[in-house]
Formats: structure tokens, sequence, C-alpha cells
């Protein structure tokens, strides 16, 4: 899992959001709203607990996520209500939305980090030189 491409995946639901209510159309509010659907969910759940679970930046990391993910539900909820002008605002800067998304990036570089000097990245290493 690219951490970084994880950052960029989370920020990009800002615009599909955008253009769902610019469309008008239907968004998958169960999907949205779960943490483990995405493919940084799927890792953190998966491959990242196994490698990183006892890091307390993951933990938070995975906290921050679901956080995420249940406030992204509230606009695409909003969404399919056709609640367009309230959802839009949702998006707004200094919003539930806007500041989970800031703090999932900062989790998620905070994980990025404590990984790269963590014993299970470095015994994986080692084991893919053997």
């Amino acid at each position: 899992m690219h951490l970084g491409n994880a950052i960029t995946a989370h920020n990009e639901w800002k615009e599909r959001f955008r253009t769902a209510i610019a469309k008008q159309d239907m968004v998958d509010m169960a999907t949205v709203s779960a943490d483990n659907c995405c493919a940084l969910g799927k890792w953190l759940y998966g491959e990242g607990k196994r490698l990183f679970g006892k890091l307390p930046s993951h933990t938070h990391c995975v906290a921050t996520h679901k956080i995420f993910h249940r406030e992204a539900g509230k606009i695409a909820e909003a969404i399919n209500n056709h609640n367009f002008v309230e959802a839009e605002s949702m998006l707004g800067t200094n919003t539930p939305f806007s500041d989970t998304s800031n703090a999932l990036a900062a989790a998620i570089l905070r994980l990025k980090k404590d990984a790269t000097n963590s014993p299970g990245i470095i015994s994986l290493i080692a084991k893919l030189s053997e």
C-alpha cells in the first residue's frame, strides 16, 4: 500500500461529492460510510494490521479513518436526500469533514513515518533481501 496514494484517494472524495451534487446523482452511502471498503481500509484491517497493528499510529489512523468515513457518509446521505445546499456546505473549510480529512492525512503520514522505522518493516525488508 502506497500511503501517499491513500491521502490522494481520500482527498478526491470532495470532488466526487461535488460532481454528485452538480449532477444530482445518488451516492452509494453504504460504501462511502464503511471504513473497510476502500483500499486504505482494506489495508489497515489486513496487511497493515498484521505488520503495524501494534503501533499507536496504526490505531490512531484506523480511528481517524473511521471518523472520516462517518463524516463522508453524512454528506452522501445529504446528497441522496437531495439536500444539495447542505451537502455543499458540509464540504467547506472548518467543517467536520474538512477537519477530519486533514486529521486523516496527518495520521497517514505519521503511520508512514512510524512504519518505516518499525521492526516489522525492517524484518520484512530483511526477508525480501534473502
